[in-house]
């Protein structure tokens, strides 16, 4: 006998608007790992223990500080430069 699908959905809605908020990005992570392939590869993925040299140190100090100032590049503006707007 094949499970109803729609039933099946709903009582899985009906779960997700049951959990408390602070548990509620774990299941959209596990979520999002069950239905996307690159997410499930990226979440099994060995993490990479690279040293952070002082050169690249230095370079994302200067980046953070430089946002901190607001000098980022707003999401249009590289929207525009790789021909993506709408």
């Amino acid at each position: 006998m094949e499970p109803n699908l729609n039933q099946e959905r709903r009582q899985a809605h009906a779960l997700l608007d049951m959990l408390p908020a602070e548990k509620l990005s774990a299941v959209r992570s596990l979520l999002e790992v069950l239905v996307e392939p690159l997410a499930r590869s990226l979440a099994l993925a060995p993490v990479e223990d690279e040293d952070v040299t002082p050169e690249t140190a230095a370079a994302l100090d200067r980046a953070r500080a430089s946002l901190d100032r607001g000098e980022g590049i707003p999401h249009e503006e590289i929207l525009r430069e790789f021909g993506l707007n709408q």
